[in-house]
């Protein structure tokens, strides 16, 4: 972590604490495979509104396919984490209902290996007349489990949705963020082989989503095989050894997560920069170009010169000024790993003064590690970060052999060093 000229480290920008994941060997058993998968739906412009009107008028209904999945191939792993990214309508949720097999292909053919828990859509499972404890036998029947298996996790579980006395409450009168909280305690502690996850998770508070991504890591861990639908490219980059890039119900990408990323924000016409954007600065751009041609660069090679260019907007004067500090973060590490110079650089007042500041930051070399990285433009005052633009995906590649150190030491531990060194 870098260090202010207080001596004091440096606040970093909120990362989940979540390590990295592994991805499996390329001959992990296959849990999930999908060959050929289409699914069709009927979509009505005009439709029959009585009983009458559908024996009478029959020829009047008007139905137009509409394909929310055209030939979708995928295979899933052991020890794959894989997330589902793509825009508004593109097949995610249907893809995932699909493969956890509470939607029928209309073409194509979905094995799976192995017991299935799913946390799809907000309630799906659940009786709304019967209680938090009710529901929790109820859906654990459904996927297989014993009442005595059920009635030794019930603790678990209850402890874990943080529900308390709720769980005796019928369930429709649970809030979103309850519903996500049993589901998800219930999904988890019935030690699935594969988790079905939709976009949910973006509902609740920050601690339980944090508590979430720390079992899901547990799972990662374990060698479970995990599915995910997110709209947070950070969250993929950050939880995935894989992800799946659909649109119009096609397979657009399949591989690395970064890259994924870059694809879809192609595909929406946006840029890279996640920044937020009601805060007291925002990071209005931000990109990273080659020093020669000044063009955006899309791949980064190791020991390369490049320049990053972005624009600040002040939203307040910040009286007490203001730092700036680039640097790259890595996958499950909340702490820069590679911080760049000039570290902690003051801004000129003039510049918070004329509320929009454009800068550039030569960066000499890159670091010759190779690897996935994201890079992170941050502003602090007072030594408080008040706004950061983060660029994920930036690969590093191309890196040179290096020597280090080292001591050879013969004889048995603890012996002095010998001669040769």
């Amino acid at each position: 972590m870098s260090t202010s000229p207080t001596g004091q480290a440096n606040p970093v920008t909120p990362a989940t604490t979540v390590p990295a994941p592994v991805a499996p060997p390329d001959d992990a058993e296959v849990l999930v495979r999908a060959t050929g998968v289409s699914k069709r739906f009927a979509s009505y412009s005009r439709r029959a509104t009585s009983l009458k009107e559908r024996l009478v008028k029959r020829e009047q209904t008007e139905a137009a396919d509409f394909w929310a999945l055209q030939g979708i191939d995928l295979q899933v792993r052991r020890g794959e984490t894989v997330g589902l990214m793509g825009p508004n309508g593109s097949g995610k949720s249907t893809l995932l209902k699909v493969l956890s097999g509470i939607l029928r292909p209309t073409a194509g053919e979905v094995q799976v290996t192995g017991r299935v828990a799913s946390l799809l859509e907000l309630g799906a499972g659940f009786d709304g007349e019967l209680t938090g404890r009710e529901n929790i036998y109820l859906n654990a029947s459904l996927l297989g489990i014993s009442r005595a298996e059920t009635d030794r996790l019930f603790d678990e579980i209850v402890e874990f949705s943080e529900l308390g006395e709720f769980i005796e409450f019928p369930v429709k009168h649970y809030s979103s963020g309850m519903y996500v909280r049993l589901g998800f305690a219930v999904a988890v502690h019935i030690d699935p082989d594969i988790l079905i996850i939709d976009e949910v998770l973006a509902v609740g508070d920050a601690a339980f989503q944090q508590k979430c991504l720390t079992r899901i890591a547990d799972f990662q861990k374990a060698g479970k095989t995990i599915l995910f639908v997110s709209h947070s490219s950070s969250l993929v980059e950050e939880l995935c050894t894989r992800a799946v890039l659909l649109s119009h119900g096609h397979v657009l990408f399949d591989g690395r997560p970064g890259e994924s990323t870059t694809r879809l924000n192609a595909l929406l016409g946006i840029d890279r920069l996640e920044s937020e954007k009601d805060g007291l600065v925002t990071i209005a751009s931000m990109d990273v170009r080659d020093p020669s041609s000044g063009e955006s660069l899309e791949t980064f090679a190791c020991g390369a010169s490049v320049e990053v260019h972005a624009e600040i907007e002040w939203h307040q004067p910040l009286a007490a000024g203001a730092d700036l500090s680039l640097h790259l973060t890595a996958p499950g590490i909340p702490d820069p790993v590679v911080v760049i110079e000039p570290d902690w650089t003051p801004v000129p007042r003039e510049q918070l003064d004329a509320g929009r500041t454009t800068i550039r930051w030569v960066v000499e070399a890159l670091p010759d590690l190779p690897g996935d990285y994201s890079l992170v433009l941050a502003v602090f005052s007072q030594e408080i970060l008040v706004g950061h633009g983060r660029i994920g995906g930036i690969r590093l590649e191309g890196a040179t052999a290096r020597t280090v150190p080292g001591r050879l030491v013969y004889g048995e531990p603890g012996a002095r060093p010998s001669a040769t060194s």
